[in-house]
């Protein structure tokens, strides 16, 4: 390390002759850094343009692409209190009628008797159990057999009844409750139906509980404990329980049975809220409001992005704003740096290839006809046309009375214009197209500037910024030396002038003696 003396015999500022003569030193690592700036900016403009890709490919899945967007249906019923009616996934209009001659129900089953408990919330060894017991539970399933394996739980003496139930009630198929005041518990099956396929007692059950693990008789947890039998039939015999009961309806004049209230016949589901004597009467059209929405809704989106893409790519490129410096920001206002800096950012994706080409694509895409198809082969036929002002870049306008009139009449062919399957370009609907186009423009994209997850020396701007790095270091170490170099230069002079004058002196005090 050099020895700093700043101008102690030359009375020179030797700090302020250094700090300039470093200052032009500094300017071509200035010049790095203002690259490494720009570079930043334009990787971090890349990356906007890809997620507004994204956005648009995201809207077109979720929306146009989707054959859900073009089945649904607006259902008209005769009778909603005793019958509700949605479209699943049936893709043509629907009618009928239904006439609703039972409810299903769920088995239930409770105490016979008083139960030993008093106190749900205190220990189980208050009642009776002595020793761990497994206990399993059965209950009919959806679709109306019994579940394959029973929930199992092992209990302690130091549980409560609550604690019982409260886990019972989260991971069994039944529900369980206990009433304080007439000290009995009941199980309902969460799943309604009937096991054998009518509502009698048919000594086929749809609940069944066991205890097991005690083997003290007396001290069984569901038949002494609780006082409830084995199962829903066995209640039954004692007035304390009731067999499930499937749906049982009319359709179209045929009569069929479910296990539940509501089940679905060709993509269409019911739901049988009540009996009735007449037949409940329902039919189906497009809903053509909620279609159209959906296909505004792709087309908004596709023109933000046809007007942002094509704004960054016709934007002025200023070059005499170059990025500031630090101590460029020293000398100007907050107000001075931003509108400098407006201008510095702006033209860094100025003509860039990888968004004028997907713009030109998505135009292409949009304006080639779809071979193959059942009806409309282009979406002009449906009323979406492209502006007439060409300074809009190809943004898409929408006849909405057109709209209306093809969703109403073949809602399955607008969505086949958008998403035909085919071998080739010119086989595929647009929004197929579309999104290939896409996919190509974003994986250039990342290729270019990245992921903000992306490691720098995995795209071609984030090794540029390596490079840059690496060139700031160097000059900077270079810089470290030259200034070292500078101070031992004055070093010496202060320390040459400073003996110079200690010399003087010395000879001075001779000659006057």
């Amino acid at each position: 390390m050099v020895l700093r003396i700043g101008g102690l015999a030359s009375g020179m500022d030797i700090d302020t002759l250094v700090e300039q003569l470093m200052t032009a030193e500094k300017v071509p690592l200035d010049k790095i850094n203002q690259k490494k700036t720009y570079t930043e900016w334009q990787r971090d403009d890349y990356r906007e343009m890809n997620s507004l890709l994204l956005d648009l490919d995201t809207t077109i899945f979720n929306g146009v692409a989707k054959e859900a967007s073009y089945i649904k249906k607006t259902v008209a019923i005769s009778n909603s209190d005793a019958l509700s009616v949605k479209n699943v996934n049936s893709t043509i209009d629907f009618s009928g009628t239904v006439k609703i001659e039972e409810i299903a129900s769920a088995a239930s089953m409770h105490s016979y008797t008083k139960s030993r408990v008093t106190d749900s919330s205190k220990p189980l060894s208050e009642y009776g159990l002595t020793a761990d017991q497994t206990i399993t539970i059965s209950a009919i399933n959806k679709d109306g057999v019994m579940q394959e394996k029973p929930y199992e739980l092992t209990i302690t003496k130091e549980d409560t009844l609550d604690s019982i139930i409260s886990k019972i009630n989260k991971d069994s198929g039944v529900t369980a409750f206990y009433d304080t005041f007439t000290q009995k518990i009941s199980f309902t099956a969460k799943n309604t139906g009937n096991i054998a396929g009518s509502g009698d007692i048919d000594r086929t059950p749809e609940i069944i509980l066991t205890d097991t693990g005690d083997g003290q008789v007396g001290n069984k947890f569901f038949n002494n404990i609780l006082g409830i039998n084995s199962n829903n039939v066995l209640a039954a015999d004692k007035d304390a329980g009731n067999a499930g009961t499937n749906a049982k309806v009319e359709y179209n004049g045929l009569e069929i049975t479910r296990p539940s209230n509501t089940f679905t016949i060709n993509g269409v589901e019911f739901t049988a809220k009540k009996v009735t004597t007449d037949p409940v009467t329902f039919s189906s059209t497009p809903d053509v409001d909620s279609i159209l929405d959906t296909i505004t809704q792709f087309v908004n989106k596709y023109n933000e992005a046809v007007e942002k893409i094509r704004a960054k790519t016709t934007e002025s490129k200023y070059r005499d704003y170059a990025p500031l410096t630090d101590a460029q920001k020293e000398d100007m206002t907050e107000d001075e740096i931003e509108k400098w800096e407006k201008l510095a950012k702006s033209g860094t994706l100025k003509n860039d290839s990888i968004l004028t080409n997907v713009l030109s694509k998505m135009r292409s895409n949009f304006s080639s006809p779809v071979s193959g198809t059942s009806t409309y082969t282009q979406l002009s036929q449906i009323g979406i046309t492209t502006t007439a002002n060409y300074l809009d870049g190809g943004k898409l306008t929408i006849d909405e009375d057109k709209l209306r009139e093809a969703i109403s009449a073949d809602p399955n062919a607008v969505y086949e214009l958008f998403q035909k399957d085919g071998d080739t370009s010119s086989e595929q609907g647009i929004a197929r197209r579309l999104r290939d186009s896409l996919k190509t423009a974003m994986t250039d994209i990342t290729a270019k500037a990245g992921k903000a997850s992306s490691v720098n020396n995995t795209f071609t701007l984030g090794k540029v910024l390596n490079n840059y790095s690496d060139q700031i270091t160097r000059f900077e170490d270079k810089l470290e030396m030259l200034e070292s170099r500078y101070w031992a230069r004055f070093t010496a002079m202060e320390t040459a002038i400073n003996k110079a004058n200690s010399q003087s002196t010395y000879l001075t005090s001779m000659f006057s003696s």
